[in-house]
């Protein structure tokens, strides 16, 4: 934290942002934590410049001046922020590093459609992934995106057979508790919006993934 920024780490199963039916979200605990700490009146401005799925676990960045949220903004809609992900996937991997290719359109129904090669409406999607550690029947890998694409590691993974665990909605044959699926953003690379310096921002993993052994 610092008076441009506040990075947190979010839980899977809570929201980034509100919406219509949860009052319940990150950036508004996030608020009423700097109320708290710093002993501010109630209108604290906090800038969403990315999100995560409520799924999701991992690191989220707000700015925390306009000035802040503009030029974030600008650097995540320009691709320059680096995200790397650890996920904990089904079955054991062919290759222990590669990068993959697919093209990627979002439906209606809040799932994503995949295709091997060029589709109408379908976006050109880009990740790599590295094994961590393997076992039979699951591996820990860690993502890099090169675009940032809904659902993209989700559907991605289980494209190629290894859906994470937990997310039935992409081919994980059960669920895990509180919405949570195996997937955690654990590092963030970006520029100072002020400074211009180089940050990283990392958040370990969670408790939760002690039950998979890995």
């Amino acid at each position: 934290i610092d008076n441009h920024l506040i990075a947190v780490t979010k839980p899977a199963g809570l929201l980034t942002q509100p919406d219509r039916n949860t009052d319940e979200s990150l950036i508004d605990q996030t608020r009423q934590w700097i109320k708290e700490k710093y002993n501010k009146p109630n209108n604290i401005f906090l800038g969403l410049v990315h999100r995560l799925d409520r799924n999701v676990s991992g690191v989220v960045l707000f700015a925390r001046t306009s000035k802040a949220a503009s030029r974030l903004s600008k650097q995540f809609r320009e691709g320059i922020p680096k995200k790397y992900y650890k996920a904990i996937v089904l079955g054991k991997l062919e290759r222990e590093h590669n990068t993959l290719v697919h093209y990627l359109r979002k439906e209606k129904t809040f799932k994503t459609t995949i295709f091997p090669r060029k589709a109408p409406t379908a976006k050109r999607s880009e990740l790599s992934y590295e094994v961590i550690y393997s076992l039979e029947k699951k591996s820990l890998i860690e993502v890099s995106l090169s675009t940032g694409r809904f659902h993209q590691i989700r559907a991605q993974m289980a494209f190629i057979g290894h859906p994470i665990i937990g997310d039935v909605k992409y081919g994980a044959p059960e669920s895990l508790p509180n919405q949570e699926i195996a997937l955690h953003a654990h590092k963030l690379v970006f520029n100072h919006p002020i400074s211009n310096e180089e940050i990283t921002l990392t958040s370990p993993q969670p408790k939760t993934w002690e039950q998979f052994e890995i």
